[in-house]
């Protein structure tokens, strides 16, 4: 994504400063909004937060602040860590992310009550304090602290780099006007312009993401605020750091040499947001703290910003105590009033903490990819794949809307975009669309993510009607060990994973054979079999593998070997794919899963899977699958590293492969099960997608491939049985097979079962008021014979799992007649 540096179109100093006589606010805000609107569409977001006063003590003197006090007028001079930590778990449990470190300017060296503070603490500095304390934050909470702790040098800023996602400090003003005797910032030193102006450079020269703005209604004048801005301006120019700019409209208080002082009016502050947007440019985040503008936010957003900054549902605005923040629904009420939708972000924007590798520590990155979704906004559910949580109330509302335009949480002013309609409109037509427009399908929000769900809903009650679809199937994974290192994987076991779950086995051709006929006595109609890449098994191994289960049960469908197995078994016996699979399908294989796939994008593979197959091997396999006459499956396991791009890349490609051959059967999302991956553990990957992201994978693949494949599949072990009723109500119209035996989901560390019962399946689809129906692997009706044994099924008995050893264990069956 791009970073937030002014537009192409970017007015000159010159024409930004003829500004400053320029009277017509309406049509400035016009302006603005329209600019605005071209990159940020319909979100607006804001920071869930815990505000810590971590000293009131400081050094300035500004004529404006109640912030800051003198050590008679306070109970402690600095924040216990007790207390900042016991604050932000309260925090943490309320939603937030963000931790704001607000302090006065290097009060030791003012005040000797902060220097005998500091030193009872065991600190030479407030900084030095500030590192540690965040640093506490960060690893116990969680939360993701910025700083705003005044003028640093780029020692002090190099320090906090390492415990703060973001950092901040006000320009409040570029005229140094303002601090001559009788102005606000007289007596204050640290308001120096040139002084606080050097830090956002050296903040910048660090890639650190930065906060800064203005303060209106101090004694400035128009043409000094534009000043301000462009000072501003120039640094971001030169470093691409500031990824906020915030308008604040001064406010009296009382007992302060200001409390008399005219405030801002309306028309003040709208003009100056409008000409910061045209500042700055369509990218730039401009933001307006809502708690100062009570009831007339909808005209803040109409004169450009997006972005309400940090709110808190814990702790007060200290810096503006009588201004209380607005409850969040409240928020998102007006909002949506506007015409927008409130999302969430982190303290670090989106188009930064995906591109961390330049803007973030390393020891800050773990904890980044913990915090964010796909898009770089804020994962604010705590569900997850694989887990037990429920499903966040928002989507779940967005779900249940029943009109495009309107939501539990929305008003009909909230229309959803236009962009979104029209791209949505083509899929419904059939017509192919691009990776960009599948993209903008992925990163949709708000209505337009439930006008998405609703709209692939509609295709689905059109292609499949209401009928729900499944397998009784077993599942059958040979082995788990594997000489391929892929890192989001738990179930392999090869050197380097001993710690992981299970140890190493390899299963003999009696055990395939025995788990096949308790399968078909059990109802089952396929076995789907995939394992990992043992280093002495051969293309010959997986032949012997097919004609074990065809001596064991001759008319049980074999769903086997997923691309990857087929290219290192062609690989192994010097042949072409081609001729191996003739080889494969002569010794009975019926069907191909199409796992292995991930993400179709190198770039994305070079991260989570280097060693194995690339796309384009990847697709090569499924084609020639299909030439030779195999049906297949189509999967996506998204969640980890990748990003609405990659995601319509891969789309892309399996639309274009499927227009030509016509041969994948269904597409099935794996969404990533994060908890045992090693890139996980190792801090390389994010939690999973996000349930919003869950259900759109779903949503998007019916809007993409109609017209080309006709069944979307809901992986149950994966999306849990919420998720699932989520998913049948947005697009989804099969739900896979029963499984059995679940090995893989399991060992990356989900909770759900390992078996599906038949039974349970179908009173689950009819709760839904829906039709259930059992299905072979091609989507006839299974036979009445299978259905009515299915039904009554005994229980599975244990499995055995033979260790593992060099060679591999014969897959060849010695003796059948033992094993039936």
């Amino acid at each position: 994504m791009q970073l937030a540096t002014p537009q192409k179109t970017i007015l000159s100093d010159d024409q930004a400063l003829s500004l400053a006589g320029n009277t017509d606010t309406a049509s400035l805000v016009k302006q603005a909004r329209d600019l605005c609107d071209s990159y940020h569409g319909n979100v607006i977001t804001y920071s869930r937060k815990v505000f810590i006063p971590l000293t009131h003590l400081c050094r300035d003197v500004c004529h404006y602040c109640t912030f800051a006090q003198t050590p008679k007028r306070i109970d402690q001079p600095y924040m216990s860590i007790e207390q900042v930590l016991k604050l932000c778990k309260e925090g943490a449990e309320q939603g937030c992310q963000e931790a704001l470190f607000t302090l006065g300017e290097k009060p030791e060296l003012r005040y000797k009550a902060a220097r005998e503070a500091l030193s009872e603490l065991g600190f030479a500095s407030t900084i030095d304090y500030v590192l540690e304390v965040a640093g506490r934050v960060l690893n116990e909470t969680g939360l993701l602290p910025h700083i705003n702790a005044g003028n640093m040098t780029a020692q002090e800023l190099a320090k906090l780099r390492t415990v703060s996602a973001s950092m901040g400090i006000m320009l409040e003003s570029a005229s140094s006007r303002l601090c001559e005797k009788g102005m606000p910032h007289y007596g204050s030193p640290d308001k120096d312009p040139v002084a606080r102006l050097e830090t956002i450079d050296l903040a910048g020269q660090a890639n650190i993401p930065f906060t800064s703005g203005i303060l209106i209604g101090i004694g400035e004048t128009r043409l000094e605020r534009i000043e301000s801005l462009l000072a501003l301006r120039q640094l971001h120019q030169r470093h691409g750091h500031l990824q906020e700019i915030i308008v604040q409209n001064f406010r009296a208080k009382p007992n302060t040499k200001m409390a008399q002082a005219p405030e801002p009016d309306l028309n003040e502050l709208l003009w100056t947001i409008a000409v910061a947007r045209l500042i700055f440019g369509a990218s730039m985040n401009i933001q307006a703290p809502p708690n100062l503008s009570p009831g007339v936010l909808p005209k803040l957003v109409a004169a450009g910003i997006n972005d309400w900054g940090g709110v808190s549902p814990v702790t007060p605005d200290h810096v503006n105590p009588e201004a209380p923040w607005p409850h969040l629904d409240k928020l998102a009420k007006e909002t949506a009033a506007a015409g927008k939708f409130l999302d969430q972000r982190l303290t670090v924007y989106p188009d930064y903490a995906q591109n961390a590798s330049k803007w973030l520590s390393a020891e800050l990155r773990p904890h980044v990819l913990k915090q964010m979704d796909s898009c770089g906004f804020a994962k604010r559910d705590n569900w997850t794949p694989g887990a037990l949580n429920p499903i966040p109330g928002l989507e779940k509302s967005l779900l249940q809307s029943t009109a495009p335009a309107a939501s539990s949480i929305t008003t009909s002013a909230n229309a959803v975009s236009e962009k979104i309609q029209n791209i949505v409109t083509r899929c419904e037509s059939k017509e192919a669309i691009t990776i960009e427009e599948i993209t903008e399908l992925f990163k949709s929000r708000g209505q337009d993510f439930s006008y998405i769900a609703q709209r692939a809903d509609k295709l689905r009650q059109q292609v499949n009607g209401d009928t729900v679809s499944y397998v009784v199937n077993r599942n059958i994974n040979y082995t788990n060990v594997c000489y391929f290192k892929c890192q989001f994987c738990a179930f392999s076991k090869g050197k380097l994973s001993e710690n992981l779950r299970g140890r190493p086995y390899d299963i003999s051709a009696e055990e395939i054979a025995r788990r096949c006929v308790e399968a078909w006595d059990r109802g089952a109609t396929e076995v789907c079999m995939q394992g990992g890449i043992h280093p002495d098994y051969t293309g010959q191994t997986y032949v012997d593998i097919v004609h074990t289960v065809r001596q064991a049960v001759p008319d049980m469908h074999i769903h086997a070997f997923s691309p990857l197995e087929v290219w290192q078994g062609a690989s192994t016996l010097g042949l072409d794919v081609k001729q191996y699979l003739t080889q494969l399908k002569n010794a009975g294989l019926n069907t191909l899963p199409g796992t292995a796939a991930e993400i179709l994008h190198d770039d994305v593979r070079a991260l989570i899977c280097p060693d194995k197959l690339n796309s384009q091997q990847w697709l090569q396999v499924m084609e020639v699958a299909h030439e030779v006459g195999f049906n297949t499956t189509a999967t996506i396991m998204y969640g980890h590293v990748d990003s609405p791009h990659h995601w319509a890349s891969h789309l892309h490609k399996i639309r274009e492969l499927q227009s030509r051959t016509g041969g994948f059967t269904e597409f099935v999302p794996l969404p990533y099960v994060h908890m045992e991956a090693p890139m996980y553990l190792k801090g390389k990957s994010r939690k999973g997608p996000s349930f919003r992201e869950a259900v759109l994978m779903h949503a998007v693949a019916r809007l993409v491939f109609h017209g080309l494949i006709s069944n979307i599949q809901a992986s149950w072990v994966k999306m849990g049985l919420d998720g699932v009723a989520a998913c049948l109500n947005a697009g989804v119209n099969d739900l896979g097979g029963t499984l059995m035996n679940e090995s893989i989901t399991r060992a990356a560390g989900a909770s759900y079962g390992q078996e599906w019962s038949p039974g349970e399946i179908e009173d689950t689809i009819r709760n839904m008021n829906r039709l259930p129906r059992m299905r072979n692997t091609l989507y006839a009706d299974a036979p009445d014979e299978r259905y009515k044994t299915a039904m009554i099924a005994d229980k599975l008995t244990d499995i055995e799992l033979e260790s593992a050893s060099k060679k591999q264990r014969s897959k060849k069956i010695d003796n059948l007649a033992q094993v039936i």
